[in-house]
């Protein structure tokens, strides 16, 4: 999972050069909606974990586990949010939990790390 991350970062590296305005627009959105308001942090990333599954995006839920621990979300919180997307999205979206579950085992065993 945390190659996925690092995948994902070079391609907005690679993207920050080819496609800058673009770029940085959606970073400078990401940063917006990140910052705590009506939600706190851990709250938008459990959001956001379930979202990446009901989207079934294996990048996306690498990030987003990461991120949810990163913001002292609990393996057990993750699991819950992303059943939430399981019960929207059915059998495929079971499918993904798999890559959530990847995901927690490692980011949590190693505090989620800078990737």
């Amino acid at each position: 999972m945390k190659e996925l991350v690092e995948e994902f970062h070079e391609s907005i590296k690679f993207w920050s050069k080819t496609s800058p305005d673009q770029t940085k627009a959606f970073l400078d959105f990401l940063k917006t909606i990140h910052r705590p308001g009506a939600l706190d942090t851990k709250t938008k990333e459990l959001i956001a974990v379930a979202a990446s599954v009901a989207a079934h995006c294996k990048w996306c839920i690498a990030f987003h586990t990461k991120e949810a621990i990163d913001a002292g979300a609990t393996p057990e919180e993750i699991r819950e949010a992303a059943w939430v997307a399981v019960l929207m999205g059915g059998g495929p979206s079971l499918a993904y939990m798999q890559l959530v579950e990847k995901a927690i085992k490692e980011f949590a065993e190693t505090g989620g790390g800078d990737g």
